[in-house]
């Protein structure tokens, strides 16, 4: 028999849209939630990779019957998730405030990314505009080159759909002393802020002097990518001082002299010409292998077209593909599991739980295939041509 997931029977709304809510609302299906993405009026439903193992419906909440069924849904839900700018789901009807009464038990999350107070609360953005506020985008990039962010992975992902499950969880533990839900505030401002608890305390300091310079910015010889004689790299990460020697004797660069001071800013130079040209000398996957059991700390540098080929990937997720990525975390005895698209009977089961009539969820349960879904990338498709010749649409 198949264990039950974490958190099988949890039932959530969402009603967010783009990636960091979408992103939230995944890994809680992931984890075994009922998961009802509330879509309609002028805008769709999530991203496409975002939505599985959820079943979606559609309502129009600027009319009294969308929001009497929205209503009805939370009279039955544990979590309510969304992401409109503040004001505008109390103008739905959709504020934890109005919903607290419906159900006090309801854990409602407003994912936003500036939160809802202060000064920026009411503006729009995107992560790269989330990072240049909270001082993070202004240490990323090259000493001699504009700041560059890293893709939207961190304000989106990491700031905002991860901080929000955190939120959600802790919420939902303490409601099982209270027996009272909460609202949860999850701004991704705060959460990148949180993340650059480590850089902030570096910067101005030898290890983060400024941009593209330190320690962990890819200036330092033991810490960076090298390219190879294929065109493509390794990335070293011999910071320690055993890393360091393991690297250097793996190089076969060992003489009388031993194994210099890799930590002595004044060496840097020299010693990334050395390893910049010992590294160009064999191609990419040599050495990989020539490190794989070393304590080197060298990796190839993987294009995500070959992650399913890379043995720790295929040997760790033997199913993996580049649009489902894996269940995490780990978890030994209610594993996670990526779900799929729901079916009609499925979706209906779970609407039943959220106190619908046979009716009512035939009339706004939306088409599996077609539920609204955001076009994305937004941009006008093309044909294009790789550095390495692969031609991708």
């Amino acid at each position: 028999m198949t264990a039950r997931r974490a958190l099988h029977g949890l039932r959530v709304l969402d009603l967010s849209r783009l990636a960091p809510g979408p992103y939230c609302s995944m890994l809680l299906a992931d984890l075994g939630a009922d998961v009802v993405m509330v879509g309609g009026g002028r805008t769709g439903a999530p991203i496409p990779v975002l939505r599985r193992g959820k079943h979606a419906v559609e309502l129009d909440l600027k009319t009294d019957e969308g929001r009497a069924l929205l209503h009805r849904m939370v009279a039955h839900a544990d979590v309510l998730i969304e992401s409109f700018r503040p004001g505008v789901a109390a103008r739905l009807g959709a504020d934890h405030e109005r919903l607290s009464r419906i159900n006090p038990r309801l854990v409602s999350c407003s994912l936003t990314g500036y939160g809802q107070d202060g000064a920026s609360a009411h503006r729009a953005g995107h992560d790269i505009n989330y990072l240049a506020v909270a001082g993070a985008l202004a240490t990323f990039g090259s000493a001699d080159g504009p700041p560059t962010p890293p893709l939207n992975l961190l304000a989106d992902f990491g700031g905002g759909g991860l901080l929000a499950a955190f939120g959600i969880l802790a919420a939902l533990h303490e409601r099982e002393r209270s027996g009272r839900g909460q609202h949860v505030d999850a701004a991704m401002v705060d959460g990148v802020l949180s993340m650059m608890a480590m850089p902030f305390a570096d910067w101005g300091t030898p290890t983060l002097p400024e941009r593209g310079t330190g320690v962990l910015t890819g200036t330092m010889p033991a810490y960076r990518t090298y390219e190879c004689a294929d065109g493509r790299y390794v990335a070293v990460g011999a910071l320690e001082p055993q890393f360091f020697a393991a690297l250097w004797q793996g190089l076969g660069l060992d003489d009388d002299r031993g194994v210099p001071d890799h930590l002595d800013p004044r060496r840097w130079p020299a010693l990334t010409r050395t390893l910049e040209a010992t590294f160009r000398t064999k191609d990419r996957d040599t050495w990989a292998a020539h490190f794989h059991d070393s304590d080197a700390c060298v990796t190839p540098v993987l294009e995500p077209h070959e992650l399913a080929g890379h043995a720790h990937i295929a040997s760790r997720h033997p199913d993996f593909e580049l649009t489902r990525v894996p269940a995490v975390p780990r978890l030994s005895r209610t594993a996670a599991a990526p779900g799929s698209v729901p079916t009609a009977a499925e979706t209906t089961e779970v609407l039943r739980g959220f106190g619908l009539t046979t009716a009512e969820f035939a009339r706004i349960t939306a088409r599996p295939a077609t539920g609204g879904d955001l076009s994305w990338p937004p941009v006008t498709a093309q044909t294009t041509t790789t550095a390495k010749g692969d031609v991708r649409s």
